[in-house]
């Protein structure tokens, strides 16, 4: 009987011996900073840098005394142990007041938030909101992605009438530094189809020629509207800046202010929001009153 447990006693101490093997004891530790701690140069420009004499490490970038007030208040919605979770608040906040998202400006981020500063790159870098280079006075983002290819005159005619207007291809910014011009992915109006983003106003529901008196009539209010691709009102620091909102309203018809004319953004074909431009299809009848529904609910 013995010799037939033998086996099973041996098999046992040599399971246990061989879990014991694997314990390992683990300790706290802190990681020196290595390459990768800086931008790496790859294939695609947005996601990589090279010094220039507008972005480079050596430029001093710190934030202004109102935008550090900002900044506290957004860390309140934080636990302090997550303060990091605030990078992409904070990295726009830099954006707008530098004027683009340079290496100075997320090296004062990753100060502020105590992160290292390849974690502040690698959300620079996704984001294509965050500009890596710097941009003009309107920043014009054209959407191409599917809704915008098919709804109305589809994307590729407005892409078409701002460069043959403005001279530029994606990437590019005019001589006059008024414009920079970017093919975006969706921006979530498809309904108002097709549309673009200048700075941070939509203008929707375009056609060539819309485009094109809407792009004269940013050059024509471009010395009278304070306000660059990166800067708004949230900074405090442009006091003349106004939002399409604030110049205009009204159904993307062209304001007058101070004699200037100045888009307002929204749909430029007459549309209030999103509804049906050729009236109601359903729900035609008239809307039932309280008599056809039993009074006793």
């Amino acid at each position: 009987m013995a010799s037939k447990l033998t086996p099973y006693v041996f098999r046992g101490a040599f399971r246990t011996a061989r879990t014991a093997s694997r314990a390992q004891c683990r300790s706290f530790t802190a990681s020196p900073r290595v390459a990768s701690d800086a931008l790496q140069v790859v294939r695609f420009p947005n996601y990589s840098h090279r010094d220039s004499p507008e972005n480079n490490a050596n430029i001093p970038f710190k934030f202004t005394e109102q935008n550090n007030k900002l900044i506290d208040e957004i860390l309140k919605r934080y636990p302090p142990q997550y303060k990091k979770a605030a990078v992409m608040p904070i990295l726009d906040l830099g954006q707008r007041q530098h004027g683009f998202t340079s290496l100075s400006v997320m090296n004062e981020v990753a100060r502020l938030l105590e992160m290292p500063p390849m974690r502040v790159y690698e959300v620079a870098t996704f984001y294509t909101m965050y500009n890596r280079t710097p941009v003009g006075k309107w920043h014009l983002q054209a959407c191409t992605t599917t809704p915008c290819q098919l709804g109305g005159c589809g994307s590729d005619a407005i892409m078409k009438a701002i460069e043959g207007h403005l001279g530029i291809h994606p990437g590019e910014t005019t001589k006059d530094g008024l414009f920079t011009f970017s093919e975006v992915e969706c921006l979530g109006a498809c309904v108002n189809a097709p549309m673009v983003q200048i700075n941070d106003d939509f203008y929707e529901d375009l056609t060539p020629e819309s485009t094109v008196k809407l792009l004269k009539a940013l050059q024509a209010s471009a010395n009278d509207v304070d306000t660059t691709g990166g800067k708004g009102a949230l900074t405090g620091e442009d006091k003349n800046v106004k939002s399409g909102a604030d110049v205009g309203v009204g159904g993307g018809q062209i304001n007058t202010k101070n004699g200037v004319p100045v888009p307002s953004p929204g749909p430029m074909s007459g549309r209030k929001t999103c509804e049906n431009i050729n009236g109601l299809t359903s729900l035609t009848s008239k809307p039932w009153s309280t008599e056809v529904f039993r009074k006793d609910l």
